[in-house]
């Protein structure tokens, strides 16, 4: 049976904190045999859109977005949302763009962009999904809560590697029947299996050592 193997969550140069360029994402995750995957950079979907002109057919165009609570993961971006406002707002405008609508890491609490328990509860009619597994998640507990939470209110959940370095891309990723819109993933992705493995906790040193070198460069210029 022929299906869709795809990474909901990676990053780019046009994130702050990644190095990977766009083109060598694209290969990276060919590599690992995806079929699909979402670009998610922060705040930001300039990448996805750069790396979708090498595989159009490969790159969906997705962005995680900082609100005033925690972050949003988003697919099927078409119009690029900035980051700082209220994560209700921010949803309201993802459903006018038919995206796909996941939470990034919500209960991962060694990352700003974790989310209130309590809080959750008042975004579930906007969602899509949970992330129910991120391969960054240096405690196994912050993905089990987050699988448990999904569970409990029937909600599918996306998995993803969370990548900012090339070796990271499709170490977790959903197998789901063949998708081509938002529409369809929204169909499909209650029949998904999802592939997962933890990266190191070794690989966040990528991410600040991607913020120091662009600052260096920043200030070399």
């Amino acid at each position: 049976m022929v299906s869709d193997k795809v990474d909901f969550h990676c990053h780019t140069v046009a994130s702050k904190d990644c190095l990977s360029k766009p083109e060598d994402v694209v290969a990276a995750a060919k590599k690992a045999g995806l079929t699909k995957l979402v670009i998610t950079d922060h705040n930001s979907i300039q990448g996805a859109l750069a790396a979708r002109q090498f595989a159009p057919d490969f790159v969906i165009v997705g962005e995680e977005i900082m609100t005033t609570h925690g972050e949003i993961l988003a697919a099927f971006v078409q119009e690029e949302i900035p980051a700082g406002l209220h994560p209700i707002k921010v949803l309201e405008m993802l459903r006018a763009q038919n995206a796909f609508i996941s939470l990034s890491h919500p209960y991962d609490v060694h990352r700003k962009g974790h989310w209130d328990p309590e809080f959750l509860q008042e975004m579930l009619p906007f969602l899509d999904a949970i992330e129910g597994f991120n391969s960054r998640c240096v405690d196994v507990a912050f993905n089990q809560k987050a699988l448990k939470f999904a569970a409990s209110h029937a909600m599918p959940i996306t998995v993803g590697s969370d990548a900012h370095s090339l070796f990271e891309i499709g170490r977790s990723y959903l197998d789901l029947p063949v998708f081509e819109t938002a529409d369809q993933l929204r169909e499909n992705i209650r029949q998904a299996n999802p592939v997962t493995r933890l990266s190191s906790p070794l690989v966040h040193l990528t991410s600040r050592w991607a913020v120091i070198t662009k600052n260096v460069l920043r200030i070399m210029k």
